[in-house]
C-alpha cells in the first residue's frame, strides 16, 4: 500500500519519508476521498507539514491518481516559507481535471457503417451520463462536499461556464475568469514537475491530461491538444509555461493502465529526478 511505497521512496533517496493521509485512519482517510472536498484536503496535508518538522525545510512530494491533487493544491495555495515542494512526481494524476467517466469514454470517431450501431449506442449513453455528471457536479453543494466533483471538467463547450463558475480546478487553474498570481507564483517556488502517463489509462479522461494536454474545445471528443496548443499554456494561467520555460517540466510515460506502473519504472523515476535535488 501507500505506507510501503513511501518506505521505498525514502530507502532510495536515503531520507526521512512520511505518508499524509486526511484522515485519522483508514476508514476515514477512504471516506475523505470522496467527501472531503479539495480544498479542505488540502487544509489538512498543509497542517500535516507545518506540524512535521522533518519537512520544515523542504520535500520532495510523490502523488498517485488523484492524490496529486492535493499536493497541486498545497503547491498553489501553501508552497511558501520554507516549507516548500522542493520537487513533484505525479503519477497518473487529474491535475488537468477528468472529462468523461471511468469506462465510459466518448468515442471519438462517428463509423457510419453497418457495424457503427454499437458504438452509437455506447456514446449516447456516455454522453447522458457525463450530462448527468456535470448537472450533479455543477452545484454548491457538489463542490463543498464531494472531491470528484471538485476536478470534474466537462470538456464540451457549453459546460464551460459551469465548469468557471463552480469547479475548485478552475479557481485553481486560474481558469475561473480572474487571475490569481499567488498560484503562479508559489507554483515557481517548485523546482521539478515530473508528469507520469499510461499509456492505457482508463481512469482519466484524456489521458493525455497526464502531461497537461486537453481537449480541444472546438472538437473536444475527436482532438486532444497538444500541451503547448492548450489555454492554460499558452496564456501560462498558473505557471505550466514558466515552468517549461525554466526547464523544470520533465515528462515519463509507461506502458499500461491506472497505476500500473513496475518497481523498475518507480525507482527509475527516483534516481533520475529526485536524487539530486
Amino acid at each position: 500500500g501507500m505506507q510501503s511505497i513511501t518506505k521505498k521512496a525514502g530507502e532510495i533517496l536515503g531520507v526521512y519519508s512520511t505518508c499524509i493521509p486526511t484522515g485519522k485512519d483508514q476508514t476515514e482517510d477512504t471516506s475523505n476521498g470522496y467527501f472531503l472536498n479539495m480544498d479542505a484536503s488540502v487544509d489538512v496535508f498543509a497542517e500535516a507539514v507545518q506540524n512535521d518538522p522533518e519537512l520544515q525545510n523542504g520535500f520532495h512530494a510523490i502523488g498517485f491518481s488523484q492524490g496529486n491533487n492535493v499536493i497541486r493544491g498545497y503547491i498553489a495555495k501553501h508552497n511558501t516559507g520554507t516549507a516548500v515542494v522542493r520537487s513533484f512526481l505525479s503519477i497518473n494524476g487529474v491535475n488537468a481535471g477528468e472529462g468523461a467517466l471511468p469506462h465510459c469514454f466518448p468515442s471519438i470517431s462517428e463509423s457510419k457503417d453497418d457495424n457503427s450501431q454499437e458504438d452509437g449506442i455506447q456514446f449516447d449513453m456516455c454522453s447522458l451520463l457525463m450530462e448527468q455528471a456535470s448537472r450533479a457536479a455543477y452545484t454548491e453543494f457538489a463542490q463543498e462536499h464531494n472531491f470528484q466533483a471538485n476536478y470534474w471538467r466537462d470538456p464540451r463547450p457549453e459546460a464551460f461556464p459551469r465548469y468557471q463558475e463552480y469547479a475548485q480546478l478552475a479557481k485553481w487553474n486560474n481558469e475561473a475568469g480572474f487571475v490569481n498570481q499567488t498560484l503562479i507564483d508559489n507554483w515557481m517556488k517548485t523546482s521539478t514537475f515530473v508528469w507520469v502517463l499510461a499509456t492505457e489509462d482508463n481512469m482519466v479522461f484524456p489521458r493525455e491530461g497526464e502531461h497537461w494536454c486537453a481537449p480541444d474545445p472546438a472538437a473536444p471528443f475527436e482532438r486532444i491538444l497538444p500541451m503547448k496548443e492548450t489555454e492554460w499554456y499558452k496564456k501560462d494561467l498558473f505557471g505550466l509555461k514558466s515552468a517549461d520555460d525554466a526547464g523544470k517540466n520533465h515528462f515519463e510515460t509507461f506502458e499500461g493502465d491506472h497505476l500500473q506502473f513496475t518497481e523498475e519504472d518507480f525507482t527509475r523515476w527516483i534516481h533520475t529526478y529526485l536524487v539530486n535535488e
